[in-house]
């Protein structure tokens, strides 16, 4: 049982060094000054669906840990309080889901749920704490904000335009692509993982 323990550790500790590594394969879009698209989730994901709610939360927490440690923050932390608050509200439900409901259709549902709660807490994260944030660290309002948005894309120019053309759309594809590639590649990574844990 001791030794089951450690390997799960050990699994969540690897799998958070990965989910590390994945938030710098990042590609830049149209849709956001602040963010771009990167794909750490996919190992809290599938991190979390053989290891459960507990192992999905070490392996969030082990990738904002080296994060911060190997790289600093740019943004007096809010960025990586938001990595770590989107990560829980997409991966906790899916997780939780799941584990009542370990079939295909189970599956595809828990992500979709974790979809919705993630994009939902996008939202009244960035417009209530992270932007917020930002803007007292570093001197700014949100005429500041939206002006930075506003330049990328033209139809921003106000709070509500703020989350109908950035917030919501970035966060949409974010997980959506995350939610579909981890679909098509859960079944060949799971098994390794767990034959880590039980071997």
């Amino acid at each position: 049982m001791k030794r089951n323990n450690v390997r799960r550790l050990t699994t969540a500790a690897m799998m958070g060094a990965v989910a590390f590594v994945l938030m710098y394969m990042s590609i830049s879009t149209p849709l956001s000054p602040f963010a771009e698209l990167e794909f750490s989730s996919l190992a809290e994901l599938i991190g979390g669906f053989v290891l459960g709610p507990i192992g999905a939360l070490e392996i969030i927490v082990v990738k904002i840990l080296l994060k911060i440690v190997f790289k600093g923050t740019s943004s007096m932390y809010t960025g990586e309080l938001q990595a770590f608050l989107l990560s829980v509200a997409y991966v906790l439900p899916a997780v939780l889901y799941y584990q009542k409901h370990r079939t295909k259709r189970g599956a595809l549902t828990s992500i979709l749920l974790g979809c919705v709660c993630s994009v939902f807490t996008a939202v009244l994260t960035n417009m209530f704490i992270i932007f917020p944030f930002y803007m007292s660290f570093y001197n700014m309002n949100w005429d500041a904000i939206i002006g930075m948005c506003s330049a990328l894309i033209p139809a921003i120019h106000n709070k509500l335009t703020l989350i109908l053309f950035s917030i919501l759309p970035f966060n949409i594809l974010s997980r959506a692509l995350t939610s579909i590639i981890t679909m098509l590649i859960y079944k060949k990574i799971s098994v390794p993982l767990k034959k880590m844990i039980m071997a």
